[in-house]
This record gives structure tokens, sequence and C-alpha cells, in this order.
């Protein structure tokens, strides 16, 4: 495990230890970069409000060690497999969208998303010739929409 991922599993262990959370985060390298699993009696503590605490968390290690990785690589923290399904459901809602804004020709936003979210939902729908997504709004009210391709006769 290189030296940036073992920095980054210690201060998550710091953190739990100081807040009495009884997780143990284990850090390994990933094609991402350095992926932390934490598992322990709390993990719902971190995912609670949809995982809102595992994403501050992921945040402050980024911070802290995440400029120090190889351009396109980053630390992401994950519990109970959240990343993965919340993934699985965020590629689903995408698939909905498309049917929609095909169905409806009208365009489909959807709530605010942080941008690792937006990103999956932008990738999911990257293959699709007849859609564009694009995100919207400021801040932590960023949101993506998602809409048919003008025509280049349209245009």
């Amino acid at each position: 495990m290189n030296e940036v991922c073992s920095n980054a599993e210690h201060l998550h262990n710091s953190i739990f230890l100081s807040a009495q959370f009884d997780v143990r985060a284990s850090g390994s390298e990933s094609d991402m970069g350095c992926l932390l699993s934490i598992e322990g009696a709390d993990t719902g503590l971190l995912l609670n409000q949809g995982g809102e605490l595992l994403d501050a968390l992921q945040h402050i290690v980024n911070q802290a060690y995440g400029r120090t990785l190889p351009k396109g690589q980053r630390i992401v923290c994950d519990a109970d497999n959240y990343r993965a399904s919340r993934e699985s459901e965020l590629r689903a809602m995408a698939d909905h969208a498309a049917r929609q804004v095909r169905a409806t020709s009208a365009a489909f936003i959807f709530g605010p998303m942080d941008a690792s979210e937006r990103r999956v939902i932008h990738l999911s729908l990257a293959d699709e010739v007849d859609l564009v997504t694009e995100s919207v709004g400021e801040g932590n009210s960023r949101r993506l929409r998602v809409a048919l391709k003008q025509s280049a006769a349209a245009q």
C-alpha cells in the first residue's frame, strides 16, 4: 500500500478513535487510487442522511492527501458497499431519465447532486447519440439536466 493510502487510513482511524465510533478503515490501492473500506458496528452512522458523513470524511482525506496522488486518481471511502450500490442506483436513474426524455421530448432535471454523482450519470449517458447531459446551477444546488440533442438542421 502506498504512503498516501496509508496516511489516509491512519487519519480516518484517528478520527474514528477520537469520536469513539466502533469502525475501522483499511486502505488498499485500486484503479482509482486508494480505496478506504470502513467496517464495524457504527457504519450506519456514516451512511445516515444519504452518506453525508462518509462524503465528508472522503472530502477531508482528499483535501489532506489527494493532491499528492497521480492525476486522475483519488481517495474513495466506502462502508457496507454503499458506493457500488449508489452507483447502480444512479445508473438506473439515468436509464429512467433517458426513457422519459425520449418519450416526452421534454428535458429531465435531477435534484441537487454532488459532482461525483452527476459524473456517474454523465458517463452512463455519454454514449447515447440522441441525448445530451449538462450540469446546471451553482454550488450545493447544482443539478443535472438530460435533454434530446438538437439536430444540426434545427440549429
